[in-house]
């Protein structure tokens, strides 16, 4: 009885946890590359990025992400910036977070496939009047068990036809990006 009472308590712990976490699947939307590289993504975007915090303090730190062309699908991209939350969790050891990402369309949205140490990150991806915007999906967007690239694709194509606003997580957002030299 103690033990499903432990069970049960640790749950809901559980799920407040995971709520904060960006969606991070073994599995991109797409098996491999397949759209070109948009060359409009190239180069160093910067912005101040809100930090979520309490209600009597807000804090604003810097944000880069250095956009390359590593193949004609595929890019090389480096993030710097409010690396201490990053580090917590376990997601970098330096002072740069370094991988890979290709893009999806999906209903026609743009979605960057973000490959950091073995795992994927997914971002949807918007340009307005000469600025980036990385909107990184959160943990739990879908409630379905995904099993492959197909089902990803679908959830997430589900996902943002059911919703009023898509979920995205608060913490991993770039928004109104600047191009910087």
């Amino acid at each position: 009885m103690k033990r499903k009472l432990h069970t049960i308590l640790l749950l809901p712990f559980t799920c407040i946890i995971l709520w904060g976490c960006p969606y991070e699947s073994p599995y991109a939307i797409d098996t491999a590359a397949q759209e070109p590289i948009d060359e409009s993504l190239l180069g160093k975007w910067a912005a101040f990025v809100p930090r979520p915090s309490d209600d009597r303090h807000y804090r604003e730190e810097p944000v880069k992400i250095i956009f390359d062309k590593r193949t004609d699908t595929e890019y090389d991209i480096a993030i710097t910036g409010y690396l201490e939350e990053l580090q917590q969790r376990r997601l970098i050891k330096g002072d740069t977070i370094k991988g890979t990402a290709f893009l999806s369309i999906i209903d026609n949205r743009q979605f960057l496939n973000t490959f950091i140490n073995g795992k994927v990150y997914i971002a949807e991806v918007t340009q307005k009047n000469d600025t980036l915007n990385i909107l990184t999906l959160a943990e739990h967007f879908t409630a379905k068990f995904i099993k492959n690239s197909e089902a990803l694709r679908n959830a997430i194509s589900v996902h943002y036809k059911t919703r009023p606003v898509p979920v995205y997580d608060d913490w991993f957002l770039a928004k109104n990006m600047q191009r910087v030299n």
